[in-house]
């Protein structure tokens, strides 16, 4: 409801006009969701992580809460919204000159992180498939939006590492995901894993880039 609900009724202001992008974007949002539902189902079946039975509705469906389902809509919708509202209000495109090294260098440097740490689960697959991704982006796809989609992905890290910090038991007595320790990093953002940024800027950049394509 936090994440969802205040951007709804944001969507309808007389500048962005976010209802009118909702064509293009829902079905983004349902597929690459689906992809990443499929991975973290996966992953719950692998004993890479687990949901607090504390916190949640006990409804499940193929093994995940309900509420898990929830988050790969709610929160590739909010931060869509924060895409195109530093479209709208920021005209200069802040890393456009930078975008041609940022983009090698972080697929490069994601890939060898993924290889390096090859054995934790999260880590290898998550960190190999951004790297991929990325790269992929960088040869082969329409390359003028990245730059912003990058900055609008450090502006929604904001609400992101707040949120994932809720899940993950920064604010709470115990956390609702549960991690196993062997299967990520073990670095963490106040109490969210460096993991989970990466897996997030990959969701994101899914999204982006069909949203974009269809639009």
């Amino acid at each position: 409801m936090f994440t969802f609900v205040p951007v709804f009724l944001l969507s309808f202001d007389k500048n962005v006009h976010y209802y009118r992008k909702w064509k293009p974007l829902i079905p983004a949002i349902v597929i690459v969701g689906g992809l990443f539902i499929a991975w973290d189902v996966f992953f719950t079946a692998q004993g890479v992580w687990n949901f607090n039975e504390r916190y949640f509705a006990n409804i499940r469906f193929l093994h995940l809460p309900v509420e898990e389902w929830l988050f790969f809509f709610t929160v590739p919708f909010a931060c869509v919204f924060i895409y195109e509202c530093l479209n709208f209000y920021i005209k200069k495109d802040l890393l456009a000159r930078a975008e041609s090294w940022l983009t090698p260098l972080m697929g490069f440097g994601f890939l060898l992180t993924g290889l390096l740490y090859w054995g934790h689960l999260y880590t290898t697959t998550t960190f190999l498939l951004t790297g991929g991704f990325i790269l992929y982006h960088w040869l082969f796809l329409d390359g003028t939006y990245r730059s912003r989609f990058y900055l609008s992905y450090l502006v929604a890290l904001i609400p992101f590492l707040i949120v994932n910090g809720v899940l993950t038991g920064g604010y709470t007595e115990q956390p609702v995901v549960i991690y196993n320790p062997e299967e990520y990093l073990g670095i963490r953002i106040t109490s969210v894993p460096l993991d989970d940024s990466v897996y997030g800027f990959l969701l994101m950049f899914g999204v982006v880039t069909l949203f974009e394509r269809w639009r």
